[in-house]
This record gives structure tokens, sequence and C-alpha cells, in this order.
């Protein structure tokens, strides 16, 4: 029996209008009313998916969200059950790395703001900051506090660019963190210890949840942790290639109701 369904939000939640479609929105409420949990897991700060769970009537204590990828695990009303950042030494290597080989890039602490040193802003950096209904702050590692920590940061460009930059970035940094293509257009570095899985993981543990009785949707390399702990994985049918593989189901698109049309298979 499922207790838990974990859902990325970008291009699975969301259809390629970045909305969510009807026939989606009723299944889940229908699986919430049924007192299933419904979980958003997103790359997003909590500010960044606060709409699609209000959208959804997804509120309060009794309810949870993974964010930044798994850096954070917390209640929707805010109450952190775990966190994990990146302190200012491994900030100050990153931002480096990136200006030094003139990689567009932005950070995030754990309140959602968005920073970034570069002067000629990416517009993925532009996007970042308005789906968190938030500016970017202009600001070099030596105008911040010393004390300064992050969730991520994220290379970002057009695909062709990340294609290049992929490989120079995991060798550069895998050895010590977290680095994942997280779609087309960005790049993401985080703790060693920061995934999609293990915050799911740390959130069933809370809940008493065994992995069996969890099912996770997502489309992307970002997915794959979730995918590899839970009991039912489902990609969608927009998902890449690589994120298809890891999963038991392959559903319809985002834009073609996957999520509903699963739930209704599995569930209802």
């Amino acid at each position: 029996m499922i207790k838990l369904i974990a859902i990325d939000v970008d291009d699975t939640l969301l259809n390629s209008q970045n909305k969510i479609t009807i026939q989606t929105k009723e299944a889940l409420q229908k699986a919430l009313q049924m007192g299933i949990k419904i979980v958003l897991c997103s790359g997003r700060p909590l500010a960044g998916v606060s709409p699609y769970l209000n959208e959804l009537g997804i509120s309060g204590d009794e309810q949870y969200v993974i964010t930044y990828n798994g850096a954070l695990v917390e209640t929707v009303s805010g109450n952190i059950i775990s966190k994990n950042t990146l302190d200012n030494d491994s900030y100050r290597k990153i931002v480096s790395y990136a200006t030094i080989n003139h990689m567009p890039y932005y950070v995030l602490d754990d309140e959602s703001n968005v920073y970034t040193s570069d002067h000629d802003v990416n517009r993925f950096a532009i996007i970042q900051a308005w789906e968190n209904s938030a500016g970017i702050l202009i600001r070099t590692p030596d105008e911040l506090d010393d004390d300064f920590e992050i969730t991520k940061a994220a290379i970002v460009g057009e695909k062709e660019q990340l294609d290049q930059f992929e490989q120079p970035v995991k060798d550069q940094f895998s050895n010590d963190y977290y680095v994942v293509r997280a779609g087309g257009n960005f790049l993401e570095i985080m703790h060693q210890d920061v995934n999609k899985g293990s915050g799911l993981k740390k959130l069933a543990q809370a809940l008493k949840i065994e992995p069996d009785e969890i099912m996770t949707l997502g489309d992307e390399q970002n997915d794959i942790p979730m995918f590899n702990f839970a009991g039912t994985a489902v990609a969608m049918g927009n998902g890449s290639d690589l994120a298809k593989s890891h999963a038991d189901y392959v559903t319809d698109t985002n834009d073609n109701d996957g999520i509903a049309k699963i739930l209704t298979k599995k569930i209802f």
C-alpha cells in the first residue's frame, strides 16, 4: 500500500506551460483525501514550490516538502527536519572555479535567496529568481559574512554550453561534492550527502514509512536517487532515457496527464 508519493516539480508535476493540469490536480487531491502524503521533491527552494503546494491544498506541519534536491527536508510550514549545507570555504571554491573558467553561476542560501557575482547575469539565474518570487543579489564572497553558507550552487547556461562544462565540473568537484545535471540548463553542486534519495530516506525514517510504501515520479538524472530508494519508481514519458532506465514504470508525458494515469492505474 502506497503511503507517500514523492513528485519532482519541473517537467513532472508541471506541464510544458509550467502548469498543473486539471487531471493531475484532481488525482493528487484524491490521493490526499485517501491519507497519502504528497511530497514535492525539487531542486527548487521552498519559495519556488510554495505556489504549487498552495494550488494543491497542501499545507501545515503534517505535510512535507523536500527542497534544494534534498539539502532541506521540512514541513510545508517551514519547520526543518534535516539540513545539509555547504560551508563558506566550499562556496568560495565553487565561485572561484566558475569565475576563472567563465561559467555563469548562482548559489542559493537556505532562505530561497539567489546570489551571484556575475555582473552579466545569465537568464537561467533570472528564471530561478523569478520562480522564487525574489531578486538576485550581486555579491562577491568578500561582500558576504565569513560564515555565509549555501544549500547549492548551479552552473547554468544553454544546453550546448553545459554539455561542454559538465565533465570538467564533475572532474573538479565530484570527489568532494554531489554534482548532478538537473536538466538541460542546470548543473548543480551540493553537499556530498545530499540528493533526492537521501532526503526522501530521512523523511521516510521520520514518518516511519518503509521504502516499499513509497512511489516516486520524476524525469531527470537528479530524480534517480529517489527512484533507487523507493519501492515504486515512475519516470515521465518526457523524461531522459537515463531516468527511464532506472524506473519500474514509464507513464505518459507531463503534457498528457502522466501522473494522473499512473495513479489511476496503481493506486485508485
